[in-house]
Parts: C-alpha cells; structure tokens; sequence
C-alpha cells in the first residue's frame, strides 16, 4: 500500500480524527499513570549502546567530543537501559512516553522512528502487568471512542475477560508441536525442533538456530491466532528467548516474559526483570555473539547499565507500542495514519 506524504492536504484531513484520538489516548493514559502513583521519566535517546538483542538493528552516529576526538553513539532501541538505572537510583513506579528507533524496519505495522510507552513496578510482580495493560487497552478505546480494536478483518473486545496462554500451549493448539523435547540445551533439541517444524509444512533450513525456527513458529502459525474476540497474553516464554527476565521460579527452562496481542498483532513485551548482573552479563555476550554471525555488526555492552543491576531491585517492566495500539483503537489501515510526522519512504 502507498502513502501519501503527511504533508499532503486531503491525506491530512483524513487522518486528522486519528490523529486527535491519538492525543486523548495519551492524556487519557498520563492521568492513569498519575493515578496509580507513577512518575513520567524523559530518557536520552543517545545511548552507549542501543540495545543487546540479536535481531533488533540499531542507528549509529558520531559524536565529536571538545577534544575533537569521536565516539559512536546510538539512538535507543528503547528506554530499557536508562530506566533501569532509575530504578537503581531510587525510583519505584516510572514510565516513559517517548520515541525510540530500529533500523530496516518499515512496513503497515512498522516505522523506524515510532512511539513506546514503557513502564516499570519496583516490587511487584509481572502479573501486576497483564492488569495494567487491561487498563491502559480499555482506556485507550474508550478516548478513541472505540467499542472494538480493529486489524485487516481481525476484532478484539477490549473489555473482554484476557486469555493467558502460555507458548508450550500455543505451540501444541496452534502449530502442533511439542516445545518441551526442543528445549534440550544440545544440538538434539534443535534437531528435534527442526524435524517437528518440517512435520508441519514448514520450511526450516540447516542455517537455522533453534531462535530461527522459534522464530519461525511464533510469527507464521502462533501469532496469527491469538487476540480474536479478546486480548491474548502469551506467557511463559523459553528462557533462552528471554535475555533480560528472571526465570521461573517453578520450571527454569522458562522465563517471566509474555506478550500482549490483539488480532494478530503483537502491542507489548513483559519481563519480570533480571537483576543478576553476572548473569545478565552473559547473556548480552550470547546475544552479541549470534548477532555477529548472523549480521556482523555486534553492539557494545553498557557497563553503566550492568554495574546498576548490583543495586537495582527486584522489578517488573513492560513497554508497549503506542502507534500500534491506536490504530488499532481507530481502526487505521496503517501506523502511518496514526503518527504526526512518519519517516517517509
């Protein structure tokens, strides 16, 4: 689908309505954040590194220190890092409404300037999350005047009672295929996981990693299926695609993340926070080692931020995509119709 330039008179006009839904949406949230005792924190957007996550690109630029010497800087790829560190310095209830960038994405659900809401609970576990996102959803149909989210055909009640389906789950109901043999830390596991996959159609690779045919799975036979009628929270996820959560405390092969989704459509990403700093350590290392095979171009650690984790507490964090949620709310066809000024092309 094309689109036109923001610019252009008629286009304007007929995006003007989402636009205004998009700002009662955020005054709507802001006043909800007030109420339950959280402050609004305005990260840098410049950061010693932008994120360790294998398959998130990031923007680079130089900056030229009075010296005249220069260093690589990047624009965040979240707020995460920065919020964390609040959090070691003292701060209990924190969210942040800003923009954050990701390179070689673009597309009706995707623009590489775009807007998140991230918020974090000292304390309190990640279940506290699926509460608030309830919350924040409902709010965000009711400011948009929105009975229904909509998405490509796709309906999802706001209101509705959540569905909590934990990924072992959604494997065996949606994609046939029982992930608790592939979990195996050993090459059996992959090769289990791959044989499983080709059993149902799909076409996997000898490049692809275990991550890849997870990957795989998730976005062409689970994703698709979750958030109709009601909003679907995917727990649970495997520990070992869950860099920055805590294990559970009940099967360690698992990790405190879920997502949120709404027809199809993936809006947020929950962790019940890692704070072991050693272990974290570890983990953006193996993170930062995949992405130089796969891409070449790893990023550096923020030793700032691994040096907070010693003195952060236990928390529960989660950041959600703003633009995707209120096009769902207005019923967009496209992210572009519901941000001010999207990156063209």
């Amino acid at each position: 689908m094309t689109v036109p330039s923001f610019w252009n008179s008629n286009f304007h006009a007929d995006r003007r309505p989402f636009l205004l839904a998009r700002g009662r949406i955020l005054t709507a949230w802001r006043h909800w954040f007030g109420t339950q005792d959280f402050i609004e924190a305005d990260p840098s957007v410049l950061q010693v590194s932008p994120g360790n996550e294998a398959h998130i690109a990031a923007f680079a630029t130089r900056q030229v220190l009075p010296s005249g010497e220069q260093r690589t800087l990047y624009l965040h790829t979240s707020p995460e890092f920065a919020c964390k560190k609040l959090l070691a310095a003292g701060e209990e209830r924190l969210f942040s409404l800003g923009h954050v960038f990701r390179n070689g994405e673009r597309g009706p659900l995707h623009q590489p300037e775009f807007t998140m809401l991230e918020w974090y609970r000292v304390g309190e576990n990640y279940d506290m999350l699926i509460a608030d996102c309830a919350a924040l959803v409902g709010a965000a149909a009711q400011a948009a005047g929105a009975k229904q989210l909509r998405w490509r055909g796709a309906a999802c009640d706001p209101h509705a009672p959540i569905e909590r389906l934990t990924v072992a789950d959604a494997f065996r109901r949606h994609a046939g295929i029982d992930l608790e043999p592939a979990l195996a830390a050993d090459p059996s596991g992959r090769g289990n996981f791959a044989a499983q996959a080709r059993a149902q159609g799909m076409r996997i690779t000898d490049d692809d990693s275990w991550s890849d045919i997870f990957s795989k799975i998730i976005s062409e036979r689970i994703e698709p299926q979750l958030g109709h009628g009601a909003l679907t929270v995917l727990d649970r996820y495997p520990a070992r695609e869950a860099a920055l959560a805590r294990l559970c405390a009940d099967d360690p092969r698992f990790a405190e993340r879920f997502e949120l989704y709404a027809c199809g459509v993936e809006l947020a990403n929950a962790f019940g926070e890692l704070t072991d700093a050693r272990e974290q350590r570890r983990r953006l290392e193996e993170e930062m080692r995949e992405r130089d095979r796969i891409y070449g171009d790893p990023y550096p650690l923020d030793e700032d931020f691994l040096s907070a984790l010693h003195q952060m507490p236990q928390a529960s964090g989660i950041a959600l995509g703003v633009d995707r949620l209120v096009a769902l709310a207005c019923g967009a066809p496209s992210i572009d119709y519901v941000m001010w000024a999207p990156v063209a092309g």
